[in-house]
């Protein structure tokens, strides 16, 4: 499936486009074996004016960097809670297109279909890029959802107009939930077992956690390492629900 569109300028432009987009969001496991898995995260340089995105691969059997890439573009839209893919994703597609692998999955820093028109930064890049995405939110932005348990795997689902759009997740004790929602090409259960794997000591999954320092933090724009692996040789493979 090959999605694309205009950029819009306004956000009765946007709405249009997550409109038409939201209903070909796929809800259900259509991922390949996961080899390698991405954090994408998003900063802005300039007092806002340049859009900074970061994208850090990772191996999935022991959440090693294994590529990444950063790329710049000045902001083309304004900052609108509900529209932050309009802002953001042109800079990510940039960023992916700068990487020397294909990444099996994406981790975004933002909601999936946790949002409004269920179209998030996840959905909305995953649906552009058709590669499997999840959203992984720091904070709330539609949904109620009870009291999370403290320790880590705790959940509850996260209820929007009586849908079922998501949970607040524990992903490690004494901090904050995370918000995981479905993006693209993958379930809800799917996604809570990613990004528990890929979440070690630290709240967020190490994807995003590298993916965050690369476009917040120092301006580092050159690979890690020399060392990333060949696609025809890939990474001992492991499953998930072994």
């Amino acid at each position: 499936m090959n999605i694309n569109h205009e950029w819009p300028s306004t956000a009765e432009e946007a709405i249009v486009i997550q409109q038409s987009l939201r209903d070909q969001v796929i809800t259900t496991d259509q991922l390949d074996d996961v080899q390698y898995v991405a954090g994408v995260d998003v900063g802005f340089e300039a007092e806002g004016s340049i859009t900074r995105a970061a994208v850090a691969v990772l191996t999935l059997s022991d959440l090693q960097v294994c590529d990444r890439a950063i790329a710049r573009r000045p902001t083309s839209f304004p900052y609108i809670p509900g529209f932050l893919s309009f802002r953001e994703v042109p800079a990510v597609l940039d960023a992916i297109a700068l990487l020397t692998m294909t990444p099996d999955l994406l981790l975004c820093d933002g909601q999936g279909i946790a949002h409004p028109r269920r179209l998030g930064i996840a959905c909305h890049l995953g649906l552009l890029t058709n590669i499997p995405s999840i959203g992984v939110a720091k904070s709330l932005l539609v949904g109620r959802h009870a009291e999370v348990g403290n320790e880590k795997g705790d959940r509850q689902p996260l209820i929007h107009k009586g849908e079922l759009v998501g949970v607040a997740l524990r992903t490690r004790p004494k901090t904050k939930p995370l918000y995981i929602s479905l993006g693209h090409r993958i379930s809800l259960e799917t996604a809570i077992t990613y990004v528990l794997h890929c979440t070690t000591k630290y709240r967020l999954p190490e994807t995003t956690r590298h993916a965050h320092r690369l476009a917040s933090g120092p301006a580092i724009d050159q690979p890690e390492s020399s060392t990333t692996p060949a696609r025809d040789q890939p990474p001992e493979q492991m499953s998930l629900w072994s």
